[in-house]
C-alpha cells in the first residue's frame, strides 16, 4: 500500500488540506474524498445544486494538426477511436473510447473542440498510456502537448449549466 509520502499531489492538494478534507490514495495521487459536511450531504448538494471537484489527476492532452485546420486533428483522432470527432461543433464536447486491435475497451476520454485544437482529458491511471498510443498514431500529422502538471476543475450537477 502505498504511503501518503509516495503518492503524487495535485496543485489544489494544500487547499484541500486548509480546507480540511479527508485525504486517501486514488490512482497513485492523494485525493480529497470527504469534507467536514460529510460524503451524502455533499452528494445531495451536488444533485440540487452544483459541486467542484479536484480532477487534477487526470490527464490532459492538447491536440493540433500540423495543417494547422482542427478537422485533420480529429480525422486523425477519428482512426484510434470509433467516435465522430470531426463533426464535434467549437465549444462541444463528446465522450470517447480507446480501443484495442480487437475492439475490446482499453479507456474512455473527453475531447472538445476548441476551435483551433483538440482538448482530452484521459482517465488518471491510463494518461501515459493513452499519451503514447496518440503519440504513435497522430505524430506524424499531429502536434501532440500533455498538460500532466495542470490543475482542473469539474463542476457537477443541474446548477452547473448557465
Amino acid at each position: 500500500m502505498d504511503t501518503t509520502a509516495d503518492l503524487l499531489k495535485t496543485p489544489l492538494h494544500s487547499l484541500h488540506l486548509e480546507l480540511g478534507a479527508r485525504m486517501a490514495g486514488f490512482a497513485g495521487y492523494d485525493m480529497p474524498i470527504q469534507y467536514k459536511m460529510g460524503v451524502m450531504q455533499e452528494h445531495l448538494h451536488t444533485r440540487a445544486n452544483a459541486g467542484l471537484f479536484d480532477v487534477s489527476h487526470m490527464g490532459q492532452i492538447l491536440i493540433r494538426a500540423n495543417s494547422g485546420n482542427v478537422r485533420d486533428a480529429a480525422l486523425a483522432l477519428e482512426t484510434i477511436t470509433p467516435v465522430d470527432v470531426a463533426d464535434l461543433k467549437p465549444g462541444r464536447q463528446r465522450y470517447g473510447l480507446f480501443t484495442n486491435d480487437k475492439g475490446g475497451l482499453e479507456d474512455d476520454f473527453m475531447v472538445a473542440n476548441r476551435g483551433d485544437h483538440l482538448y482530452l482529458v484521459v482517465n488518471a491511471a491510463c494518461k501515459h498510456d493513452d499519451l503514447a498510443r496518440i503519440e504513435a498514431a497522430l505524430s506524424d500529422t499531429c502536434e501532440i502537448e500533455a498538460q500532466f502538471d495542470r490543475g482542473l476543475i469539474a463542476l457537477q450537477g443541474p446548477a452547473a449549466e448557465g
